[in-house]
């Protein structure tokens, strides 16, 4: 594992990696800033107390490598047949652009690498791989995206896949993994309407995952069953983590639904009620895997020793930041009120 200093230059350059990516006018720059994201990233996966690290590096490797060579390929190979870097003449381009992206971003059904790799990694990392790391892929992407049969194809198997497939997930890891997978979906169809909707939709997302990690991590929790042993877990600490997933599924009083809110007025404007109707019922289902874990964890088995009361709350009051982050998902009817008042 890297020293603290050692961190601070990976993230460092991971950062510079993606705004050198996004802020670039050529695409051979675009993709050396892809790469320098890549390889301050694998540093900062490495693990040598933890076997599963190795093995989500390597894996994480070769996925990145494989998508940052075909997207270096189809570049190079348009611009030497048409010496341009527009993709106007030819419909298919984009397209074929765009897939090496997905597949950075773990888009479905391109997805099949990203619960594996969450499963072996540290919760810091988790948050990064959820947030940071989709920032020069989704980026890239609003260059070229316009609504077609493989974009539809793509956002429906998102959210689909992202809401089904964590309906018999036991790890919290899966659950974020897919829930990521569904917000992916989300956030091409904001992609596919405005750019500036995108940025407010990848913002808002950021800032509740990297709430719920923050709860999750301070709990030790990793899978469903620690949320409802309450030896572990004290009612403030449950409240926290549960508040954010919520929102993370976009519940209507929190933040989460602001974001979601947004993205339907926008299809109903653009005449897509169809797809609409579509994301809406597969971000249900999110909400549904999120709700039976709240209930259980706060109704159902809810028993609390009288002795452990007192460590609970000396230990949930040392992360403030964690309390920060779920504070700011309170805030979603605020929020909403303001803006339909505006409107």
């Amino acid at each position: 594992m890297p020293s603290n200093s050692t961190k601070i230059l990976l993230l460092t350059t991971l950062v510079g990696g993606v705004l050198m990516s996004v802020s670039s006018n050529s695409w051979l720059g675009a993709w050396m800033g892809l790469e320098i994201n890549l390889m301050s990233f694998i540093p900062l996966m490495s693990n040598v107390k933890n076997m599963y690290n190795t093995e989500a590096s390597l894996k994480y490797f070769i996925v990145q490598v494989l998508a940052s060579a075909t997207l270096l390929f189809m570049v190079v190979m348009k611009t030497l047949t048409e010496d341009l870097f527009t993709f106007e003449t030819n419909p298919y381009t984009p397209m074929i652009i765009c897939t090496p992206l997905l597949l950075k971003s773990g888009a479905a059904p391109l997805h099949w690498w990203f619960p594996g790799v969450m499963e072996g990694l540290s919760w810091e990392n988790c948050a990064l791989l959820m947030t940071v790391q989709k920032a020069a892929p989704l980026m890239l992407m609003s260059y070229l995206i316009e609504i077609n049969v493989f974009t539809l194809s793509i956002i429906l198997l998102s959210t689909i896949v992202g809401s089904i497939g964590g309906l018999n997930q036991t790890s919290m890891r899966s659950i974020l993994t897919y829930s990521s997978i569904n917000h992916t979906g989300w956030m091409l169809i904001a992609l596919t309407t405005s750019e500036n909707l995108w940025l407010v939709y990848f913002m808002i997302y950021s800032t509740l995952a990297l709430a719920v990690v923050s709860a999750i991590k301070l709990s030790s929790t990793s899978f469903i069953n620690q949320t409802m042993m309450t030896n572990k877990d004290a009612a403030l600490m449950k409240f926290m983590m549960f508040t954010s997933l919520l929102s993370l599924g976009g519940l209507p009083p929190f933040l989460g639904f602001l974001p979601k809110w947004i993205v339907i007025q926008a299809m109903i404007m653009n005449n897509m009620a169809p797809l609409a109707t579509v994301v809406v019922v597969t971000s249900l289902i999110t909400l549904y895997y999120y709700l039976k874990i709240s209930y259980s964890s706060f109704v159902i088995l809810n028993t609390e020793p009288k002795w452990n009361l007192k460590l609970h709350k000396n230990k949930s009051t040392k992360n403030i930041s964690a309390m920060i982050l779920t504070s700011i998902s309170l805030t979603g009817m605020a929020a909403c009120t303001i803006i339909s008042n505006i409107n």
